[in-house]
């Protein structure tokens, strides 16, 4: 009862401390307290065995709706700013250099890293490629070129992923994009802006936006009570739309549902479905791939990600035997952490295995988790027409330069 009580008392103030953040200092602030929230939760769970993560979140998601009227007013602040742009009361910056923006709406993982790294492999080779993020989880502030023998702590966890994969390539972080856009358009061709969807202060050629499939089919709200970041009109902003994370069969009635969802705030963009491929477990120190069904179980996976649950989908249906452990997006892993993550695998009568994701694996400290074998499992986005997308941005693209050359 006690637990129960506390458990209630501690999602309410997660949500008096949402609302103040909506009220007083709008979408950043509000980022930024979830962030606050959901740390704060992770550190109660690891520390007191007794709380139930998974129940206080079903707490909070019926006590989301009490703040249907911030909802209310979020939208409406969101809603007038994009207007400010729309009306061009609010300056924005067009560059010669080609650009390429991928965002979303709702907040979690729609699969934006993979589809940079994506277009990044796709176009490397035709134009000299630069990713630009704002870097987020990172202790560093201002413009910075990534490189190889940074830690996620100096540029974020996603862009050293990105550099990792692709070292041959310029990696940027800055949280201005716009300065980071005027630094690197001077030796680039093109510039792929990673989650910058709601940065209206630059005017990219080619908008993508992404759903994954799970929220798109549902009804959408503004924050606090569900998960947009943004007003769905801004679907008009996109050229092409992205499904990701879709089933293996789309049944058609869902297909037209998602389609008339889309078509009914952009008429003209192209909307393209993908799914998630998974590929084999790698060995982190010798980056030697495993077959992820000859892995020792029970092993421990640790997940620090917006949506893991593709992922769980995933190992449950090879009937993986397994422990999850879940933590915020982009968490900084503890001294706190360590401990427990290690009890946790000492527990295990079978060989100390440990699988997480190629994110996180970038945020892990192996030294303070040695004798233990670790693994990060790569995932890549499967488009449904490849070559119809390329095609699609390609004419986009050159349709957009055409205009500025004129």
């Amino acid at each position: 009862m006690k637990n129960t009580r506390s458990t209630i008392l501690t999602a309410i103030l997660i949500l008096v401390l949402i609302a103040l953040s909506i009220w007083f200092r709008a979408h950043i602030t509000v980022m930024f307290s979830l962030g606050v929230s959901l740390l704060t939760l992770a550190l109660m769970t690891y520390k007191n065995a007794s709380f139930n993560f998974r129940k206080m979140l079903s707490i909070l998601s019926i006590l989301r709706w009490l703040l249907l009227p911030f909802s209310l007013t979020y939208g409406a602040i969101i809603w007038f700013r994009n207007q400010c742009y729309d009306w061009a009361l609010f300056s924005t910056n067009r560059f010669p250099v080609r650009s390429i923006v991928i965002g979303n709406l709702v907040i979690g993982g729609a699969g934006k890293s993979p589809l940079t790294q994506k277009l990044v492999q796709h176009f490397k080779a035709d134009w000299r490629t630069a990713t630009l993020s704002r870097g987020y989880g990172r202790a560093t502030k201002g413009f910075r070129l990534v490189q190889l023998t940074d830690s996620a702590n100096d540029v974020g966890d996603e862009p050293l992923q990105f550099k990792k994969n692709h070292p041959e390539i310029t990696v940027a972080v800055d949280e201005n994009r716009t300065r980071g856009i005027e630094i690197l358009q001077k030796s680039h061709d093109l510039i792929v802006l990673d989650d910058a969807f709601q940065h209206r202060k630059i005017t990219a050629d080619c908008y993508i936006l992404l759903f994954d499939y799970e929220s798109i089919t549902h009804r959408l709200w503004m924050l606090p009570t569900g998960d947009l970041r943004d007003t769905l009109d801004q679907i008009k902003r996109a050229y092409i739309v992205l499904i990701t994370k879709c089933p293996k069969t789309i049944p058609p009635a869902e297909r037209l549902k998602i389609e008339r969802k889309i078509r009914r705030r952009n008429k003209k963009c192209t909307i393209h479905y993908s799914q998630i491929a998974y590929h084999h477990p790698i060995h982190i120190p010798t980056q030697n791939p495993f077959p992820i069904k000859q892995l020792a179980d029970p092993f421990i996976l640790i997940t620090g990600i917006a949506n893991p649950k593709p992922l769980l989908r995933y190992l449950q249906d090879l009937n993986l035997d397994f422990e999850h452990l879940a933590y915020p997006d982009h968490h900084r892993f503890s001294n706190e952490d360590y401990i427990f993550i290690r009890k946790k695998v000492d527990s295990e009568t079978q060989p100390k295995v440990i699988l997480t994701t190629e994110k996180d694996a970038q945020r892990l400290d192996l030294k303070k988790l040695d004798n233990i074998a670790i693994y990060y499992i790569p995932i890549a986005i499967a488009l449904e027409n490849d070559a119809k997308f390329f095609n699609d941005i390609n004419g986009i693209l050159q349709k957009k330069r055409s205009r500025i050359e004129e």
